[in-house]
């Protein structure tokens, strides 16, 4: 299993469209092999960080889900909603793997 933890760079002033951007990312991930472990909002202190944490069985797994990028009207819909709203400032994209019990 591979865990993708992604960071971001939210606009706060924009939350209601991130969080309809994360709704629709997770759905997608969820529909096409992942398991989405879900976002996580500023809560109490810094205001304009947030995580998203979703796993696939393989990072060739996720590569499969990745070739939907771009062509995939529902990724294009998805991706339109963060595009439009500016609520992403920036992101950056880590690989993990779990060490369960």
């Amino acid at each position: 299993m591979i865990t993708c933890v992604v960071r971001y760079k939210i606009d706060p002033a924009k939350i209601d469209a991130f969080e309809r951007f994360a709704t629709a990312w997770m759905g997608l991930v969820d529909r096409h092999g992942g398991t989405h472990h879900g976002y996580y909002l500023p809560g109490e202190g810094s205001s304009d960080e947030a995580l998203a944490l979703f796993s696939f069985p393989s990072l060739a797994a996720y590569e499969v889900y990745r070739q939907r990028f771009g062509t995939d009207p529902e990724f294009v819909a998805a991706d339109r909603i963060r595009d439009e709203s500016g609520c992403v400032l920036r992101h950056e994209r880590t690989f993990m793997r779990p060490l369960l019990p």
